[in-house]
C-alpha cells in the first residue's frame, strides 16, 4: 500500500504524493516526484500513517515519489532555485510594465524546468493573458499563474503568531475553516481587530479551536445586560465567566456588584434590543469589572466584516451584476408601460 507524504517546496508550498512501497523515507529527506507532466523536488514535511481525505485540487494533482534526491539531483535542485529567482524579476518587471493591480508573491521552477509557477494576490480578477503571453516567451517555457487569497499568503511566507510558535496555517493547517465575529462575540472576546486578528489581517484561524465548547458553555449563561434574581435580589448582569460559569450582577437597590454562580441566578428579563450597546450604564462600564463590549464600541461593522474570512474576496458576486441587471429590465420596462399610457392618451384625445 502506498504510504501518502507530504512534500514542502522551495516557495513554502505544501503539495501530497504518493510514496511506493520499496522506497522508505524519512522527514526532511529530499525526493523527487512526478506531478502531472514535470518532474519537482522538495523536502518531506510530514508522513501521514493514517488515511486523510484531500480536497479536489490536492487528489487530482497528487505527485508520485520517484526516489530519494540523489547529489545530482540537489545540485540540480540548487539551480532550479537560481532560475525561479531569475523568474521573479522578470515577471515583476512586466507586471511593472502592464501596470497590473496584482502582487507578486513567489516564483518557482520545476526541476526538470518544464513549469514555472507563480503565486500572486489581488484584490479582485485580474486579466493576465497578455502576462502569461510574455512570460512564456521571456522564459521559453509553460507558465502557471495561481490566485491565492491572504490566508493562503501568510501560509507561504510563514512567521511567529502572538503564542510565540510558529503560524498554524505555515504549519499544519491544509484547509481553511470559514470564521466569523460571532465565534468571538460567543468566546467573550474584546472586538478590537488587535486581539482578534492575525497576521494576515483576518480572524484568527485559532478562534475556531474551542468555539464548540464555548457554545456548550453559553447554554444556560445570562446574557450581558440581561435582569436576574439572585439570593441578594435582583440586578443586571455586567460580567461573566464562561469557564467557572460565574456571573457578576450591579444589584438595583444598593448598586454594589456581586458574584454568583449560574445556578444560583435565575433570569428575570433581557435588555432592550432597541438599546444600543451591552445595556449597562456609563458609569457601570467605567467600572473596575472587565465588562466585555459589542461591536458597536469598539469598531463599525463594515471593519468588522472585512476581518472575517476572505475566501471569496478575489471572485466577482454575480448577485450584484443580476441585481444590476434587474433593475436596469425594471426601468425599461416602466419607460415603456409610460410610454404606452402617453401614445393612449394621444389617441383619446
Amino acid at each position: 500500500m502506498n504510504s501518502l507524504i507530504e512534500v514542502l517546496l522551495n516557495t513554502g508550498e505544501k503539495i501530497f504524493a504518493k510514496t511506493p512501497e520499496n522506497i522508505k523515507l524519512k522527514k526532511n529527506d529530499f525526493v523527487v516526484l512526478k506531478r502531472d507532466f514535470y518532474i519537482d523536488c522538495g523536502k518531506v514535511n510530514q508522513i501521514f500513517e493514517k488515511p486523510i481525505e484531500l480536497d479536489q485540487h490536492s487528489a487530482e494533482h497528487l505527485g508520485i515519489v520517484q526516489r530519494v534526491a540523489s547529489k545530482h539531483d540537489i545540485a540540480h535542485y540548487e539551480i532550479s532555485k537560481e532560475k525561479a529567482v531569475s523568474a521573479y524579476k522578470t515577471a515583476k518587471k512586466i507586471i511593472n510594465d502592464l501596470k497590473l493591480e496584482m502582487k507578486l508573491l513567489d516564483a518557482h521552477t520545476s526541476l526538470d524546468g518544464k513549469l514555472v509557477k507563480f503565486h500572486f494576490t489581488a484584490d479582485g480578477r485580474v486579466d493576465f493573458r497578455e502576462l502569461v503571453k510574455q512570460l512564456s516567451s521571456a522564459l521559453s517555457t509553460r507558465i502557471e499563474l495561481r490566485q491565492i487569497g491572504v490566508r493562503d499568503e501568510t501560509a507561504l511566507v510563514g512567521g511567529i503568531g502572538v503564542c510565540g510558535r510558529n503560524l498554524c496555517c505555515a504549519d499544519y493547517i491544509r484547509e481553511f475553516a470559514s470564521i466569523n465575529v460571532k465565534i468571538a462575540k460567543d468566546q467573550d472576546l474584546s472586538l478590537t481587530p488587535s486581539t482578534i486578528s492575525g497576521v494576515c489581517g483576518r480572524l484568527k484561524c485559532c478562534l475556531n479551536y474551542e468555539s464548540e465548547g464555548y457554545e456548550e458553555l453559553n447554554k444556560g449563561m445570562p446574557r450581558y445586560g440581561d435582569f436576574c434574581e439572585c439570593p441578594k435580589g435582583k440586578g443586571r448582569v455586567c460580567d461573566r465567566n464562561l469557564l467557572t460559569q460565574n456571573v457578576t450582577l450591579r444589584l438595583e437597590d444598593s448598586g454594589n456588584t456581586a458574584t454568583f454562580n449560574v445556578s444560583e441566578v435565575k433570569q428575570a428579563g433581557k435588555r432592550d434590543k432597541n438599546q444600543k450597546g451591552s445595556g449597562l450604564t456609563k458609569e457601570m462600564r467605567t467600572m473596575g469589572q472587565s465588562f466585555k463590549v459589542t461591536e458597536s464600541q469598539v469598531i463599525n461593522k463594515e471593519e468588522l466584516i472585512a476581518l472575517e474570512d476572505d475566501a471569496n474576496s478575489s471572485k466577482l458576486k454575480p448577485t450584484n451584476r443580476r441585481n444590476n441587471n434587474n433593475q436596469k429590465n425594471n426601468n425599461d420596462r416602466s419607460r415603456r408601460r409610460r410610454g404606452r399610457q402617453n401614445k393612449k392618451k394621444n389617441n383619446n384625445k
